[in-house]
């Protein structure tokens, strides 16, 4: 779990990134993606939906630079090497959430099976945060699978909170085809338009072709 500092000086993005801290800038895209052939993979396995989901969005948040960028617990501005999903279970007794992160390895069924040990242990908790310590290199994801939208935004009072949330709605069943709303919001000071679509092209390409890493 590695940070490595920015140094301002050399930093090509240092008068972008004062610019859109001042104002405090963020902003959301949401885009559908068409995730048939990812689905009908995950089924034939005998897999469930929401951890593959987890494991592709990591894949993608790890693969640029400008996903990892944040601040640490010393208030420095730096990027990790790799980041870890903090994504929320749902538990239905209570009607609440909670927030839990699990270790995501190259290997997809590894981490499936350290997903599903995780959600056994505590999906009926009633904190937010049951499992603890809460490593510092994660960022947010969730689902909704309540209800589809075509736009999504969270509104957080922190200037300081720069990395990428994540949060996906219910499928929608359209043209023989399964679509999965994808809401990404993110900090203008290190994040632009073009990382925005560089982000849902991948997830989309990486749902279209499956097999490339599921299996």
């Amino acid at each position: 779990m590695n940070f490595h500092l920015i140094d301002f000086n050399t930093w090509k993005r240092t008068d972008t990134f004062h610019h859109y801290m001042n104002q405090n800038t963020s902003f959301s895209l949401t885009h559908e993606i068409d995730i048939h052939a990812l689905y009908q993979l995950i089924k034939q396995k005998g897999y469930t939906f929401y951890p593959a989901f987890i494991f592709l969005i990591t894949r993608v948040i790890n693969s640029h630079r400008a996903f990892r960028t944040g601040y640490n617990e010393r208030k420095e501005l730096g990027y990790w090497d790799t980041l870890e999903p903090l994504y929320t279970i749902f538990n239905q007794a209570a009607e609440s959430f909670s927030a839990i992160s699990t270790p995501v390895v190259n290997d997809f069924n590894t981490f499936y099976d350290a997903y599903s040990s995780d959600l056994e242990t505590y999906k009926a908790s009633s904190k937010l945060f049951p499992k603890t310590p809460i490593p510092e290199n994660v960022f947010s994801l969730s689902m909704i699978p309540w209800t589809s939208f075509t736009g999504f935004n969270l509104n957080i009072n922190n200037s300081r909170y720069l990395l990428p949330i994540v949060t996906a709605g219910k499928f929608i069943y359209k043209n023989d085809s399964i679509f999965l709303p994808l809401s990404l919001q993110v900090h203008h000071s290190v994040c632009d338009g073009y990382h925005a679509g560089l982000f849902m092209n991948t997830v989309q390409e990486l749902a279209s072709y499956p097999r490339d890493w599921l299996l």
